[in-house]
């Protein structure tokens, strides 16, 4: 295919709480922004206990970034401030452009378990005040595509030539769900300038894209990939799931305070001033 990518971070998310007392692992965050460019934000929120998941993140601002919320297991279930509502369960996929501002909540189900993933990514300076917009992606839309006993869930992008359900974001985004049997080899072509992330969320793989003896990353690793045309997923005795996540680079300032994204801190005093004026978003559109 060409060059392949090499890893160039890899690490352990880390423990954290959000929301009203949601306990979650983080994989990235404010810090890596740059690195990650135009991603903001990754939160691994697997749990089997209720107590961990059920508080939920009640209504909250976002404006100026997209969110990314793909559920394994369990409900969630959301509301905001323009009319939209619904439950998400386990398969399904919700692309939130929050662009020039939108008030939300997601509240888990009272279930045994609440597993999934939320990414946020940045929209551009141009983007920032757009309409805000939902794509919900029901588990039954998304494709799942088998190759060689390689299994992916094409979300966005596209994987052994189907493609996702997703459609006209500005970042021109790849989100795979991609699990590997043991003893394969995945091989992906990727595009060149695009930042790439996996997340392993099962099993073991070696992601180095070499050759020789394996080294094998497991469960809840981030792993951020230098530049290059394709990347390379080597399992040996055990299989290996992960999310791979591209996105075009927008290479702009950021400003971010919470929930809110903006280019300028002038930008990020504005949102908040908006708040507090109640001009957050549009008349006649604050939640019940």
């Amino acid at each position: 295919m060409g060059q392949r990518r090499r890893i160039k971070l890899a690490r352990t998310s880390n423990p954290t709480v959000e929301g009203a007392g949601v306990r979650l692992r983080r994989a990235f965050g404010n810090s890596d922004a740059r690195d990650l460019d135009p991603f903001l934000l990754l939160d691994d929120f697997r749990s089997r206990n209720p107590s961990d998941f059920l508080a939920g993140f009640p209504w909250h601002p976002h404006r100026g970034i997209e969110t990314i919320t793909y559920m394994l297991e369990g409900t969630v279930e959301h509301q905001d401030s323009i009319g939209n509502r619904g439950v998400l369960g386990a398969g399904d996929l919700q692309w939130m452009t929050a662009g020039g501002g939108i008030l939300h909540q997601e509240m888990p189900g009272n279930r045994p378990a609440l597993e999934g993933f939320q990414l946020w990514a940045n929209l551009p300076a141009s983007d920032k005040m757009m309409d805000p917009r939902y794509q919900d992606i029901a588990s039954e839309d998304v494709p799942v595509v088998v190759h060689d006993g390689i299994a992916v869930r094409v979300m966005a992008g596209s994987a052994f030539g189907e493609e996702g359900p997703v459609r006209d974001v500005v970042i021109d985004p790849e989100y795979l769900d991609v699990a590997v049997p043991p003893g394969s080899e995945f091989r992906h072509e990727t595009k060149r300038g695009h930042t790439v992330g996996a997340y392993v969320f099962d099993g073991a793989g070696d992601f180095t894209g070499t050759d020789g003896g394996l080294e094998e990353f497991g469960d809840t690793t981030l792993l951020v990939f230098d530049d290059g045309d394709e990347i390379r997923v080597r399992t040996g005795k055990a299989p290996v799931r992960f999310i791979l996540f591209s996105g075009r680079p927008l290479n702009e300032p950021i400003a971010w305070a919470g929930p809110i994204v903006m280019n300028t801190r002038a930008e990020l005093q504005q949102a908040f001033d908006d708040l507090d004026k109640g001009s957050f978003v549009r008349p006649g559109s604050q939640p019940d």
